[in-house]
């Protein structure tokens, strides 16, 4: 975990810049027992070509993948994404009911923050902290 939370400084520090690629409003929602936590934010692509996100790692996750909810003729569903692209100039939200992580093997305290790196298809990393809430959001 300090190896990680080292990483996310130092990449924090270097995107102190306009950055190309922000993540904003970064929360996690932690559930009882052995539930999995559900990863919800913003990704803003302010750059000219379109980037995807490619996946994300943390070490408060024992995996971490990203998934898209549905419903389709009444059925909920939830489908495992390889990729979330992002359009040059735009934005997509990763909230309740659409794209959001699922944290397998959750080792978060509601009330702290756990450091995310989330992958992008140019080959770099957006480090985030992420707010841990409980099962109503707060």
């Amino acid at each position: 975990m300090k190896r990680l939370s080292l990483v996310i400084l130092l990449l924090s520090m270097v995107s102190a810049q306009a950055a190309p690629f922000e993540v904003t409003g970064a929360w996690f929602r932690s559930l009882p027992g052995k539930l999995p936590a559900g990863g919800y934010f913003t990704a803003q692509n302010n750059s000219r070509r379109d980037v995807s996100i490619t996946g994300a790692r943390s070490d408060a996750c024992g995996m971490l993948m990203i998934h898209q909810s549905s419903n389709k003729g009444g059925m909920s569903g939830m489908d495992m994404m390889e990729t979330v692209k992002v359009p040059a100039g735009g934005q997509v939200a990763f909230a309740t009911g659409g794209y959001h992580l699922m944290c397998e093997g959750a080792k978060m305290k509601i009330g702290t923050k756990v450091p995310v790196l989330i992958n992008l298809s140019d080959g770099t990393s957006v480090a985030v902290a992420f707010q841990v809430k409980g099962a109503m959001g707060k």
